[in-house]
C-alpha cells in the first residue's frame, strides 16, 4: 500500500483544509521529484505540486508526496501493487495534471476522475508551466480549456474589439 503525504500551506490553524478554489481558478497538478520544476512520469512522480492558477496569479494550495514509487528501470511490481490509483485519488479536484509521460491505464484512470492529463515533452521549471497556463487562459483558451473554465465557475469571456490588434 502506498503512503500519502499532503504538505499545505497554513496561516493561522495547525490542520486547515485545503484552501477553497476561487471561482475561475484552475487547479493544477504538477509531477516533479523536488518542487521546483516539471521533471517526472505520472507513474514515478515522488512528489505533485497543486496550485489555483488564475489569469493574473497562481497559489500553491499543497504538495502531495508519495513513498512508493517507481525506480523507472521497467521492471514491474508485484500483482495487486496498485501505485496509481492513489495518486488520482489525491489529486482528485484537480483541473489539469502537467507530466513528462503518463501510460494509457494511467491516463484512462485520470481522466475518469476529470482531470485533463498535459505530457510536456522536455522538463521545465514549475514556473514556466504556470506562466504558460495563465497565458493560455488570457487568451482564446481552446475548447476543451474552455470546457475546464466552465466547470471552473469561470464567467465565459466575452470577444472584445479592443482585444484585437
Amino acid at each position: 500500500m502506498s503512503s500519502v503525504r499532503r504538505l499545505s500551506l497554513v496561516t493561522d490553524e495547525v490542520h486547515a483544509p485545503t484552501p477553497e478554489r476561487q471561482a475561475g481558478a484552475l487547479r493544477v497538478a504538477i509531477a516533479t521529484q523536488d518542487m521546483k520544476n516539471l521533471n517526472a512520469h505520472f507513474g514515478s512522480a515522488r512528489r505533485f505540486a497543486v496550485y489555483d492558477v488564475g489569469r493574473e496569479e497562481w497559489n500553491l494550495v499543497e504538495a502531495v508526496a508519495f513513498d512508493d514509487v517507481s525506480d523507472e528501470s521497467g521492471e514491474h511490481r508485484t500483482e495487486g501493487d496498485d501505485r496509481i490509483t492513489p495518486k488520482v485519488e489525491a489529486l482528485k479536484g484537480c483541473h489539469l495534471l502537467f507530466c513528462l509521460a503518463i501510460g494509457g491505464p494511467s491516463a484512462a484512470k485520470v481522466v475518469s476522475a476529470k482531470i485533463y492529463p498535459i505530457k510536456v515533452p522536455h522538463p521545465q521549471t514549475i514556473q514556466e508551466v504556470l506562466l504558460r497556463t495563465q497565458m493560455m487562459l488570457r487568451k482564446a483558451p481552446p475548447p476543451w480549456l474552455r470546457k475546464m473554465l466552465a466547470k471552473a465557475g469561470a464567467p465565459p469571456k466575452k470577444p472584445s474589439f479592443e482585444d484585437e490588434g
